[in-house]
């Protein structure tokens, strides 16, 4: 369905100039400057046959494909904070509902795309949305390859420029809500950076890219197929301002490699591709009824996939015997008499921290001993020989769901040295009712520990779910999970039992009910208001589910 041009369309605002290396520009080693007047002439010159960028907007300085908008995401190399909260990506039955909604963004060289994608998220306005460039995807050059770069005769405006195999696998873990790590281009060297970007899956994921339906298998990915087609004078007058102004290159250099490798690489490769489109927008980001009608779709798309997790987990799975999987600290007087003080809403702040913290100790030894251990001998100081046990493991990393789960980190740190610690945040949204992602750091080859997951309640089960789930989609093996908690609902035990049957749940104590605010009857009230001395969070909200960064 192409949107009409509307040629008696007054002109929009123009889009802010591309970066220097847009998807498909052909990422060549800059020429030097110079210098001279006249090339300052042809710039200035060219600036007049475009609409005049924004005041006050400097021109984007980029050398690799590392995408500096990926709203709403914020990401440092050691954590990635979603300033909007990613509700479930799963169902009661702990699998993933729905793959995340694919667009792909097709078109020339300086059409515009990236343009139009962020227009769309914008206008979109949804919480989770994952900006997918083909600029990261180059294949590393060969050292002769790299020469031809440096004198501007490599080809990246062919199809055998991308590694469309990486393309492809990362796009479909993406759509399985799944992390991936993003390869960052260097244009300058040509080559890819030691250290890989990671995103997370998302609701809704635009892939843009000269080349983005050029390969079959890829296209079978796509759910929505977008071409910005732009007409071919301003690609080139946009392509001559960008290398003269920002690359110092002279404008017979940048004709000749347009006229070389560009233009033929459109006419061959991309425009044909326009009639796999889905949407053909005209214009670019001039043609605001285009991307209107794509916004309404995949709201449409999107209301299909909206789920009511914990609605779902509270009529589900229970009334049957507690798992294997549970393992109950034996009730001794004192565990006993500790649950007696911290119940009590008349114990004092100190008291509650005091006895929290011993019973948590109790509980961390207690899941200790389900870790993997082998036989061993020793030598003790006498010579004689000791055949004892070791941990059969690689590492153990401990991760706590914020805010309450992490005043069980002092409890692992001093049972467990030099032991990693990884966050992740889960609040409840006020106006849904279900849990959202709101933050996560995890530690570099999580996949290969032992992991031991930290929250203090569980009543429904939903944020520990999403939790469990966010370890899976890091490819932590379902096995070496272990959920730690002072105190559960059963109907918490049996939800995480159910979706997730090789966790291993421990706790100190299970309580029968929940109520129909999804509180544990008779419970413990709010651990984290109690611990923290902050007040009361509003009726309706759950303590394993709503955090706070204090």
């Amino acid at each position: 369905m192409a949107a009409p041009p509307a040629s008696a369309t007054p002109r929009s605002p123009p889009p802010p100039p591309p970066p220097p290396f847009a998807a498909g520009d052909g990422p060549d080693r800059p020429a030097e400057k110079s210098g001279t007047a006249c090339e300052d002439r042809s710039a200035e010159s060219l600036d007049r046959l475009l609409p005049p960028v924004g005041a006050g907007r400097s021109p984007r300085k980029r050398t690799t494909s590392q995408c500096k908008s990926e709203p709403p995401l914020l990401r440092t190399s050691k954590r990635t904070i979603y300033t909007a909260g990613r509700p479930p990506w799963y169902n009661e039955h702990g699998t993933q509902s729905k793959e995340a909604f694919a667009i792909g963004l097709g078109g020339g060289s300086a059409s515009g795309k990236t343009t139009v994608a962020r227009m769309i998220i914008e206008a979109l306005d949804v919480p989770w949305v994952v900006l997918l460039s083909m600029d990261s995807f180059y294949k590393v050059l060969t050292k002769q390859q790299q020469e031809q770069a440096a004198h501007n005769n490599f080809n990246f405006d062919h199809p055998d420029a991308f590694d469309f195999d990486l393309i492809v696998s990362t796009l479909k873990k993406l759509k399985q809500g799944k992390s991936v790590k993003v390869p960052i281009y260097d244009f300058t060297t040509h080559s890819r950076k030691k250290d890989w970007k990671t995103l997370y899956g998302a609701n809704v994921i635009i892939f843009e890219g000269i080349m983005a339906f050029a390969d079959k298998t890829l296209l079978e990915l796509l759910d929505m197929k977008i071409f910005v087609d732009t007409d071919s004078d301003i690609r080139l007058v946009r392509r001559l301002r960008r290398d003269i102004s920002e690359r110092g290159r002279d404008i017979e250099g940048v004709i000749k490699q347009y006229n070389k490798f560009v233009k033929p690489a459109f006419d061959q490769y991309i425009q044909p591709t326009m009639r796999v489109a889905d949407i053909v927008v005209p214009r670019g980001s001039g043609n605001t009824v285009a991307i209107d009608l794509i916004v309404q779709h995949v709201h449409s798309q999107l209301e299909e996939r909206e789920l009511s997790v914990r609605a779902a987990l509270a009529s589900a799975h229970q009334c049957h015997p507690l798992p294997r999987t549970l393992s109950v600290l034996k009730s001794t007087p004192q565990v006993r008499g500790m649950h007696t003080i911290i119940r009590d809403k008349e114990t004092s702040r100190d008291e509650f921290i005091f006895y929290s913290k011993r019973l948590m100790r109790l509980l961390i030894e207690h899941a200790l001993s389900f870790l993997p251990f082998q036989d061993c001998v020793v030598q003790t100081p006498q010579g004689q020989d000791y055949a004892g046990k070791c941990y059969a493991g690689k590492q153990i990393t401990g991760v706590s769901i914020l805010r309450a789960g992490e005043t069980m980190e002092p409890a692992l740190r001093a049972v467990c040295k030099d032991v990693r610690i990884g966050t992740i945040l889960i609040q409840t949204n006020q106006l849904t009712g279900e849990p959202e992602l709101h933050y996560l750091r995890l530690p570099k080859d999580i996949s290969d520990d032992h992991v031991i997951l930290m929250d203090c309640t569980v009543s429904t089960g939903a944020a520990a779910m999403m939790a469990v789930r966010v370890l899976l989609d890091h490819d932590v093996p379902e096995d070496k999970i272990f959920l730690l908690s002072l105190l559960m609902a059963e109907m918490g035990v049996h939800s995480v039992a159910y979706a997730f049957p090789r966790v291993r749940i421990i706790t100190t104590a299970v309580d029968k009910r929940v109520n129909d605010l999804f509180r544990i009857i008779p419970g413990i009230g709010n651990f984290g208001d109690r611990y923290f001395g902050t007040d009361a969070v509003p009726d309706g909200s759950d303590e394993e589910e709503v955090a706070s960064t204090s």
